[in-house]
């Protein structure tokens, strides 16, 4: 399927908060919509609907596809993805979107100062789950640590962020689908 120009390729049609995946941090993926990305069921649906940019936009909306979200994740949790867009729908995009740009700010503000090499899933999970004021509060208790070396401020965020999951009743672990043996 070609491109197909969005006005939102940093949200995903789905419900996918595509900004905070990291294959789009990576350079690996353009987001929903763009040149080179994988075609999916839900985007030949919206294609099929008139061309909707989100599935909120839908009479359907929240329909059996997006209600059987994928048991397992790839890169980053479907979990969420039916709330993103009740959430967008309900405030607008422009205040998802900046919602979603200030998750982004703090995920960078991780990857960037509190990543050993072995934290960018729990960090993109985090940015993704966890609730807006608990990541805001987090990364300023880091920020307010000080610690000087990276080791520590990596043991300190994944602590704080674990720590917050579990208050929220949530893991931060990908749900992959078990290897054959």
């Amino acid at each position: 399927m070609n491109a197909v120009l969005r006005a939102h390729p940093e949200f995903g049609l789905c419900g996918l908060n595509c900004l905070l995946c990291p294959m789009r941090l990576g350079g690996h993926c353009p987001g929903c919509g763009g040149e080179g990305h994988a075609s999916c069921a839900l985007r030949r649906c919206a294609q099929d609907r008139g061309g909707l940019e989100f599935c909120f936009e839908c009479g359907d909306f929240p329909c059996a596809r997006l209600e059987n979200a994928p048991e397992y994740d790839i890169f980053i949790s479907h979990l969420r993805q039916i709330d993103n867009l009740r959430r967008a729908k309900e405030i607008g995009m422009d205040a998802y979107l900046d919602e979603v740009r200030q998750r982004a700010d703090i995920l960078t503000f991780l990857l960037e100062k509190c990543n050993d090499g072995r934290k960018k899933t729990l960090f993109a999970q985090a940015a993704n789950l966890l609730d807006l004021d608990a990541l805001m509060k987090i990364a300023a208790q880091i920020r307010d640590s000080a610690l000087p070396d990276l080791p520590d401020r990596a043991k300190l965020a994944a602590s704080l962020l674990q720590d917050a999951a579990g208050a929220q009743g949530i893991s931060l672990r990908l749900r992959r689908k078990p290897k054959n043996p």
